[in-house]
């Protein structure tokens, strides 16, 4: 949620409800206006029975995972997050779904458990794109 709301507002929030939210919002690229539709869904609520978690597989077009690098078990579960969304996309056609992993609170680097290396290879291991941030920053 803090990276979500960072990206749209450019505020950092710190404390955020354990609470599910589709947020819209234009954005211009190349000089073309775009229409983002952001499902942003805390890991708590991820956990769900699949047919929930599959809706919102079928709904989306593109994934951002995002894991805390100061939290072993955000990282570990990503490699079975993205089987399963590819499972469920790319199962029904031939294209590959953009899938980005993005480590958070690099800020926080005296607390960090996850190192960059390991999100990059865990990333290139899947095909997907990586990147690491800090919302706060």
């Amino acid at each position: 949620a803090a990276l979500t709301v960072r990206f749209l507002t450019r505020r950092f929030i710190g404390e955020y409800g354990d609470m599910e939210f589709i947020y819209s919002h234009n954005l211009t690229v190349d000089g073309r206006e775009i229409l983002l539709h952001i499902w942003d869904v805390p890991n708590s609520q991820q956990a769900e029975d699949g047919s929930s978690e599959e809706k919102r597989i079928q709904w989306a077009d593109s994934f951002v995972l995002v894991y805390s690098i100061c939290d072993r078990a955000s990282f570990n579960i990503l490699p079975l997050k993205i089987q399963f969304i590819k499972a469920a996309k790319e199962g029904q056609s031939q294209e590959r779904v953009p899938i980005v992993i993005v480590g958070n609170k690099r800020d926080l680097h005296h607390q960090r458990v996850v190192s960059s290396e390991e999100g990059r290879l865990l990333a290139l291991s899947l095909d997907c794109g990586f990147y690491e941030v800090s919302a706060a920053e």
